[in-house]
């Protein structure tokens, strides 16, 4: 069935609070995609998110991220007062976030809400537990620890904790009991409003895509916990980490730092650490997208010591065992391929053994070098088309900053003109495609430029904080976009 969506990460809705959270913006956005013949919302990853601020790089693969709990909601629940929060300056325009004011000024009020839960639990917390057990003892006390540490990665931590021995966890499970309480507290109060708000969309015909970043950070209770799935050395530091090689966009490549999984071990437990993980997004999500496909095809490796990623090689990844042992432990799900970047013939391979669509992105289509196969007229039906991605620049953007020839050729072969707007005409570029699913971004449709890229890959500072500002989503927009779907029967 032929279906349109929009790409909006929870962080970017509107919100006097600093960020966009689980409330009311969200459960407004919802309504505007009903209202524009919309049937998905896709966002990023919800996990917490630590040094960069990317959700790609989070404590936790596990966890939900505590600046996007919604602080009315709370005080609708009677954990907090309107008195202890809406005073507070979060330092931040209305189209942006400033994760730095965010860290020191939100967990304060999230104690508060905490301590009142856990003063009188409900037995929906309890069951909460019981039912996280496999993952939030760890991240609880993972994060009690950092708290303990002030911050410091575990990796810097005294060699009893980081090896995990069982004496000095036991002495620091006693004495960072009421830490810990408050970690698995606020998980309690993340996983609650996020089933409220997958459940307000599911009944509004909105099936939330969600994503799931191939690696984890080296300073995770991942990795922490669970040494023996990576690629560590006798000290526990990686050996080899991931990252892309040299290319005509990078001349030294992508050093992500990522340790690499020991895909031999995982093999010889049939992928049990890859099946829980996968079990868990597809029980909060409906649709999942997993990030950096090719990886799992052949991977790239860089020495854990190296300064750029010229010094890397290729190795084989897990291929078709790993899915077929997922599928086998899970059944089908609904899963989309992010198959971008260097892709070889074991890749298409995989991605035609495991049957996921996978992805056409619009801003690739008109570079001379490769932008070939994602030309609209080349599109298989089963893919997902895209104007652009969160690590691409809105369109606008991309008009002002891509090389004179590939704006010449995207004219050309869309027709664009300014009557309709440039980007506009992208637009219609993936609606009208064969592709059964289309994407546009937010920032898209609200007709945004630079200033609104979420993310530039390889640069650190000033990425994932783009919002959008208050009636953004209006009403003759949500009017103008559900005239789109029907014209290219996209409407459910």
């Amino acid at each position: 069935m032929r279906a349109g969506g929009i790409l909006m990460h929870l962080s970017s809705l509107p919100s006097p609070h600093g960020i966009g959270t689980m409330g009311a913006a969200a459960r407004a956005f919802v309504d505007f995609l009903t209202a524009a013949g919309q049937q998905y919302w896709q966002i990023l990853p919800v996990c917490p998110t630590s040094y960069g601020d990317s959700p790609y790089q989070s404590f936790s693969t596990f966890a939900g991220n505590p600046y996007l709990i919604d602080l009315d909601d709370l005080a609708a629940d009677g954990l907090l007062s309107p008195e202890e929060y809406r005073s507070v300056d979060w330092e931040s325009s209305p189209d942006r976030v400033n994760f730095g004011v965010l860290y020191q000024k939100r967990y304060p009020i999230l104690r508060l809400a905490a301590a009142r839960l856990l003063a009188d639990p409900p037995a929906g917390y309890l069951e909460f537990c019981r039912a996280q057990a496999a993952w939030l003892p760890d991240y609880a006390l993972f994060m009690a620890l950092k708290d303990d540490h002030r911050g410091a990665p575990w990796s810097a931590w005294e060699p009893a904790l980081r090896r995990r021995e069982p004496a000095a966890l036991a002495d620091a499970r006693t004495r960072l009991a009421g830490d810990i309480a408050f970690w698995q507290a606020v998980q309690y109060l993340f996983f609650r409003q996020w089933g409220a708000l997958k459940q307000y969309a599911n009944r509004r015909g909105i099936r939330i895509i969600g994503d799931l970043p191939i690696y984890v950070a080296l300073d995770s209770v991942d990795v922490w916990a669970s040494p023996q799935e990576f690629q560590l050395d006798g000290e526990l530091r990686p050996i080899d980490v991931a990252g892309c090689p040299p290319d005509g966009f990078s001349a030294t490549g992508q050093l992500w730092g990522n340790p690499l999984f020991d895909w031999d071990a995982m093999e010889q437990d049939g992928y049990r650490w890859w099946i829980e993980r996968i079990r868990h997004v597809c029980g909060i999500y409906d649709v999942v997208r997993i990030d950096h496909f090719r990886g799992f095809a052949g991977y790239y490796a860089i020495p854990g010591q190296s300064k750029d990623a010229c010094g890397g090689t290729w190795r084989t990844g897990p291929g078709i065992k790993l899915f077929a042992a997922v599928e086998k432990a899970l059944g089908k799900r609904s899963i989309i391929a992010e198959d971008l970047g260097f892709l070889s013939e074991d890749v298409y391979a995989l991605l035609r053994d495991v049957g996921y669509p996978g992805m056409k992105v619009m801003e690739f289509a008109f570079d001379s070098r490769d932008g070939g196969e994602y030309r609209p007229h080349t599109y298989p039906r089963n893919c997902v088309a895209y104007t652009g991605t969160h690590d691409n620049e809105p369109l606008l953007g991309w008009f002002d900053t891509a090389p004179a020839d590939c704006v010449e050729n995207a004219v050309a072969y869309l027709g664009l003109n300014r009557e309709e707007g440039y980007h506009w005409g992208m637009m219609r570029g993936v609606w009208s495609s064969v592709a059964d699913l289309a994407i546009v971004q937010a920032q898209d449709i609200l007709g945004l430029g630079h200033e609104a890229r979420m993310n530039t890959p390889s640069t650190l500072g000033g990425n994932w904080c783009w919002r959008a500002l208050p009636d953004a989503f209006s009403p003759a927009l949500a009017q103008k976009l559900r005239h789109c779907m029907e014209l290219y029967q996209r409407l459910g």
